[in-house]
């Protein structure tokens, strides 16, 4: 009967997603410290205090120091490793996105920063000054444990020095791309980040590209539903979720420190300027899938990432019609025949052209459907 129940709950949920009541959630994966931590650190520097990230840099596959200069950059691409914290992973995968791209894009600086947690702290004896999170708050810009700064100030500080134009003074394009629990920070700091806004004063083109994260940050408390013809609609879930609908991470409320003070009326207005592409693998449809958010909040968006992410862009384009234009700041692309892959989104020509104007996607949609 429990069986009979559940099956009938993901049928359900593949049409009306948010009407179906909870089935029984899986444990919580066991947290594991990562194995390495990179050497180069980055000074985080705000009012409230200063810590360190860890962070990879690399031109060729080559180890970069970052305060040296490299007028051979033109391009530089600050890729966000997913919730498991593997930044050695994350920067593979775009290191074979570069090779694949060709020749003239092997200059590519590319930087994968290490938000570390507290195991990953004490199994690798790190300084106390080394920036560490609680299990899986760095996605969603709360403060560090041990000095209240920001995962998002952490990014800043990032783009900061990319926009260094002595050290890189022929710099044109920055891309933020995260895949997964990677993507889910880099959605919700292009709503409010600050740290790009250097880069694109000084005539830099600044690209958020996100890979089909687990949910995104809605502006108001619709979500998606099909009307009677089958198409993407949206209207206040039934299922309230114990409030956390529109909490932060799904929504507006209660947002980190970061972002106490936004307006988040405003931060949408900028929000659907900027340069953002959203990859969708069209095989990402398992609802089980161990790195998919199986809350109730989560799960009035949609039963896995790829209706979730379709029906978003949908959400975007209800609200403000002039991204459904071939011209359009925001942009949806599929990738056919990929799952929760960040190699292979990456390294698809659709991740290509996303990361380096490489080619074109051929699979952009202007209205999604369910």
């Amino acid at each position: 009967m429990q069986l009979a129940r559940i099956l009938a709950c993901l049928a359900l949920a593949s049409i009306l997603p948010s009407t179906c009541p909870a089935a029984d959630k899986p444990k919580p994966a066991l947290k594991k410290p990562v194995p390495a931590v990179p050497m180069q650190r980055l000074p985080v520097v705000t009012a409230e205090g200063k810590g360190y990230l860890h962070f990879y840099a690399e031109i060729r596959g080559v180890s970069v120091d970052l305060a040296r200069v490299y007028p051979a950059v033109t391009r530089a691409v600050v890729v966000i490793h997913g919730s498991s914290r593997n930044a050695k992973g994350a920067d593979k995968a775009a290191q074979w996105a570069i090779h694949d791209s060709g020749e003239k894009n092997w200059n590519t600086l590319l930087i994968a920063p290490e938000f570390i947690e507290e195991i990953d702290a004490a199994v690798n004896q790190l300084p106390e000054d080394d920036l560490r999170w609680k299990h899986g708050a760095w996605q969603d810009g709360e403060n560090a444990r041990n000095v209240p700064i920001s995962s998002f100030d952490a990014l800043d500080a990032v783009l900061e020095r990319i926009a260094n134009h002595i050290l890189l003074p022929n710099l044109q394009s920055v891309v933020l791309v995260g895949n997964a629990g990677g993507g889910l920070m880099v959605q919700r700091y292009a709503v409010v980040g600050r740290g790009g806004d250097a880069l694109v004063h000084s005539g830099i083109r600044l690209r958020y590209v996100i890979v089909q994260p687990s949910t995104y940050l809605y502006f108001s408390p619709e979500r998606p539903v099909l009307d009677a013809y089958g198409a993407l609609d949206f209207a206040v879930p039934p299922r309230e979720c114990s409030s956390d609908n529109n909490h932060w991470r799904y929504g507006t409320d209660d947002p980190p420190p970061y972002a106490s003070n936004a307006d988040f009326a405003a931060l949408e207005q900028r929000y659907i300027h900027r340069n953002v592409v959203y990859l969708l693998g069209t095989e990402a449809l398992d609802p089980n899938e161990s790195g998919v958010d199986t809350s109730c909040a989560a799960e009035n968006q949609g039963p896995n990432r790829f209706f979730r992410g379709k029906a978003y862009f949908r959400y975007l384009e209800l609200r403000h019609p002039e991204l459904a234009t071939e011209s359009a700041s925001q942009q949806l692309w599929f990738v056919p025949g990929v799952e929760n892959d960040a190699h292979k989104m990456l390294t698809s020509p659709c991740g290509l052209a996303a990361l380096f104007d490489a080619g074109t996607c051929t699979t952009r949609i202007l209205e999604p459907k369910p």
